[in-house]
């Protein structure tokens, strides 16, 4: 079992109380705003989680699908949105292989949603690919991922431990590789039953210029690198080595 698939089997409650959920409604405004308002147009959350954006989208009067490779994330996120009153289509599903077309208008994917995650940097890309391709002509793909200008001009673990949320999930051993831009932790947490877990972790982080290429490659015509702000995405925040995500607008032809 992977290392991802490994912490999502059981973290889905955990998760939620994670500080990194709490900026939801301030980023699905930036949403809207990429697509003026339109709910005509349907979204696809890539590695949604226990589905916060889909289920504020949804609750917005949006069609969303909400795609997660964990089953018991995907659980509490049907339980979430049924308790809010809508119905997102909740699926499981490998963010490397989506079984869609090009349907629809809006892709997110946040907060390492999937990307950047996986083994290798051409798992990583074939997200990308995959996001491009289920996309409409025109479409767009709003993505937050790891900045790796951060970890050259900060200490990951002391950010990571200072900004963490209510379910004391904390990171230590921080090594990171300056010839792949691989970060190796360890995370200590509790699982949804309280039982403690250790996951050794390994993300890939990328910087501005790789990412920009890395869309074009993928499919799209052009892409913009933001600093990613929680809770207030915004194309008026230039990126800086002090931004530990980087928000990207990637339009396809």
């Amino acid at each position: 079992m992977k290392w991802y698939e490994a912490l999502f089997a059981d973290y889905a409650e955990g998760y939620d109380k994670e500080s990194f959920t709490r900026g939801t409604a301030g980023e699905c405004d930036f949403f809207e705003s990429e697509i003026d308002g339109d709910r005509s147009v349907p979204i696809l959350d890539i590695g949604c989680g226990t589905g916060r954006h889909a289920i504020e989208m949804a609750r917005r009067g949006y069609k969303v699908t909400g795609v997660d490779l964990s089953p018991s994330q995907i659980d509490r996120a049907r339980a979430k949105a049924a308790a809010a009153g809508v119905a997102p289509d909740f699926r499981v599903a490998d963010a490397r292989a989506l079984p869609f077309g090009p349907e629809f208008g809006l892709a997110v994917m946040i907060c390492e949603g999937a990307f950047p995650l996986m083994e290798t940097d051409e798992m990583n890309f074939e997200i990308l690919r995959g996001a491009a391709r289920i996309l409409r002509p025109r479409g767009t793909l709003v993505m937050t991922t790891l900045n790796g200008l951060f970890p050259l001009h900060r200490s990951v673990g002391r950010f990571e431990n200072e900004s963490k949320g209510e379910s004391e999930a904390a990171t230590e051993a921080h090594d990171f590789d300056l010839m792949t831009f691989r970060m190796r932790s360890r995370l200590k947490a509790r699982d949804d039953h309280g039982r403690a877990i250790e996951i050794d972790c390994d993300e890939r982080w990328y910087i501005p210029s790789e990412l920009t290429w890395l869309l074009k490659q993928a499919g799209f015509a052009s892409a913009g690198i933001f600093g990613a702000r929680l809770g207030a995405f915004s194309r008026s925040d230039r990126l800086t080595p002090d931004d530990f995500e980087m928000l990207a607008v990637a339009l396809k032809p």
